[in-house]
């Protein structure tokens, strides 16, 4: 007798807007929730992956070349979406940067690039979004595990990921009699190519990645499939009665 294996399709006639999703985790949560029936929109600000990712989704979503920390274009973004979509059932918020300096090599310039992506972009886009969503709408906001633990090197990336986790805190219960949940998702050690994005050498790299896989229990990096599926739950109707959380998807590198 033939197995038929049926994919879940969760999220069958939603409008999923993922903002950083053309590569690592972002790109693998469009494609998983465009393979569970979203249509999904993805900004990004290279024009390379985004028409990767474009070309994986085909008439499943679109794709807007945008950058996070650019607040006007955020707002027209998501008021173009408004125009041709009229809501949005789930907000992924998963643009980011990342790079380790110790203090005395931080100037002005990094911290504030490092925030205005990470922290002061998705701040807004929360808030030019709420427009478009209403009862039943989720939330999820890419934090780290770097704001859990002290790293050296890490303290500006750290800052601004920890004031990601309180926004998911906060917003949560000024949004839950909206019908809106809003939850943090912190990924560890993910083989994306943020990993070779910041300011090491490739020897520093490869050393890192010995570093990890001897630090984290599971002895290994995870892979932007896992953690999109973790995205994927929080996301859904699954987590109905989830709000405020930061979870941990990290091999359990800072659970033991």
């Amino acid at each position: 007798m033939q197995t038929v294996v049926t994919r879940c399709r969760r999220f069958t006639g939603r409008t999923v807007v993922i903002l950083g999703g053309n590569s690592g985790i972002g790109r693998a949560s469009a494609l998983a929730f465009a393979d569970e029936g979203a249509f999904v929109i993805v900004t990004g600000r290279d024009p390379d992956t985004l028409a990767q990712v474009r070309s994986d989704l085909g008439e499943r979503g679109r794709v807007f070349r945008s950058d996070v920390s650019e607040i006007a274009g955020t707002q027209a973004l998501m008021q173009q979406i408004k125009a041709e979509h009229g809501h949005i059932d789930v907000l992924f918020v998963n643009a980011g940067i990342g790079a380790f300096r110790p203090i005395e090599a931080v100037d002005e310039a990094f911290y504030d690039q490092m925030f205005a992506i990470n922290l002061k972009g998705p701040y807004f886009a929360v808030k030019h979004a709420l427009e478009l969503m209403g009862d039943g709408g989720s939330i999820v906001l890419t934090s780290s595990m770097g704001h859990c633990t002290g790293i050296p090197g890490n303290s500006v990336y750290g800052a601004s990921k920890a004031g990601l986790r309180a926004l998911a805190r906060t917003f949560g219960a000024e949004l839950v009699k909206r019908g809106i949940r809003v939850n943090c998702f912190s990924p560890g050690p993910i083989d994306t190519p943020l990993i070779t994005r910041g300011e090491m050498s490739d020897e520093e790299i490869a050393g890192f990645r010995q570093m990890i896989c001897e630090q984290v229990p599971m002895g290994r990096f995870g892979t932007a499939e896992e953690a999109a599926r973790s995205v994927l739950y929080l996301a859904s109707d699954d987590a109905a009665y989830v709000t405020g959380i930061d979870l941990l998807v990290d091999g359990g590198a800072v659970s033991f």
